[in-house]
């Protein structure tokens, strides 16, 4: 595909979105219905399609328009891009700008179109993060890093940096936690290499594998909101511990038992019952249901999908899943909460909120992880009955 056909199909992406359709349905539907589309066109297009959504106010703003065209022009604008040369009407290039869009609007001044965020959010940002809202929001706005967690449990960090190299794929030391590796090219080979598929290693953020570095150490670990088990795998690596692992849609944890067994590792996937036969344990890990706004960069349409109630209604899933996880929880134990977003109403006012319901409790242990070049926002404490 020439760059110009790759526009059209983020046009025909966005335009599919605009009706209603989520971005990967919208994704899967036109790349089957697109089989001369190669792994580096489909590449292409989707960075397009995600690139407007970080970025939506302003480039619905410099594009002058909602549509899938104002919005690829609008993009490429931002990006430093004439789009003249692109919207040639030449093969499956979309046709050429209108006179109407040759016009260039003034840089905007308004913090929600600078920021790219709806309108509601900006005081939130600003309540959450005081002077670090706007560099969030603009972080939020760039391509998440890709990163690898090692599998100490079948080798070190070093020779699984070396043996990714020979496989075409360079890493480099990430600082947030010692097990995780920052790719820096070939990101495209991981699934397909033997260190992947052989269980070495692991596609895992690493303020995620930090939150689990941080747990204490325990005999039995429960994940009580375990979905995709990500977390769950990162404690299997300590082979003194028998990890179980929760969750209250069992479908979410439908890869795990296959992913286990990639690293050899042994995870007890539990339904509600089962669960509370085997209590207490002595770290419980909620993970909780969240607004996932610390990882807007990889799931970025959950940026204009979130609403002001849906925010609230999560408050009280997490309030919830605290009581119950609390009542799983040894006497001397831990509970860990954690979520991936940025939002105070969230992380520390839910902690206050389970304090003051549970005044036996005290936190020990608490900290937030900003939206950087390492990692995504997370936000972690650690509970202990006084």
């Amino acid at each position: 595909m020439t760059p110009g056909a790759r526009i059209s199909a983020a046009i025909e992406i966005l335009n599919a979105m605009a009706d209603g359709t989520p971005a990967e349905q919208a994704m899967t539907r036109w790349a089957r219905s697109s089989r001369f589309a190669g792994s580096k066109d489909r590449a292409a297009v989707r960075d397009h399609v995600f690139d407007v959504l970080r970025q939506r106010c302003q480039v619905a703003y410099m594009g002058q328009g909602e549509t899938g065209r104002a919005l690829m022009i609008g993009l490429l604008r931002v990006q430093g891009v004439d789009p003249a040369p692109l919207f040639n009407g030449e093969g499956h290039a979309p046709r050429p700008l209108a006179e109407a869009e040759l016009d260039v609007p003034a840089p905007p001044t308004d913090e929600a179109t600078a920021w790219n965020l709806p309108d509601w959010m900006i005081p939130a940002f600003k309540a959450s993060l005081g002077d670090r809202a706007e560099l969030t929001a603009q972080a939020l706005q760039t391509r998440a890093p890709i990163t690898l967690r090692v599998n100490v449990a079948r080798g070190n960090v070093v020779a699984a940096m070396e043996k990714l190299s020979q496989q075409g794929i360079e890493t480099k030391a990430n600082p947030l936690a010692s097990t995780a590796l920052t790719v820096t090219a070939g990101e495209r080979k991981i699934r397909s290499s033997s260190s992947y598929l052989q269980g070495d290693v692991e596609l895992q953020d690493a303020s995620s594998q930090a939150i689990v570095a941080a747990m204490p150490n325990g005999a039995r670990v429960l994940d009580y909101c375990a979905g995709g088990g990500g977390k769950s795998l990162a404690i299997a690596m300590n082979a003194d511990t028998e990890v179980f692992a929760h969750d209250i849609d069992p479908a979410r944890m439908r890869d795990l038992p296959a992913r286990a067994a990639r690293a050899r590792a042994t995870v007890h996937q539990f339904d509600a019952e089962e669960m509370t036969a085997q209590k207490p344990f002595d770290v419980v890990l909620c993970d909780a249901p969240c607004s996932g706004s610390g990882a807007w960069r990889r799931s970025a349409e959950g940026k204009w999908t979130l609403s002001e109630r849906r925010l609230k209604d999560l408050t009280q899933i997490q309030d919830d899943i605290l009581d119950k996880a609390a009542t799983l929880t040894a006497v001397h134990g831990t509970l860990v909460y954690a979520t991936c977003s940025i939002f105070a109403v969230e992380n520390e006012h839910r902690i206050a909120a389970f304090l003051t319901r549970h005044p036996e409790w005290t936190q020990v242990y608490s900290k937030r992880f900003d939206v950087d070049e390492n990692g995504d926002g997370f936000f972690t404490a650690h509970l202990m009955r006084v």
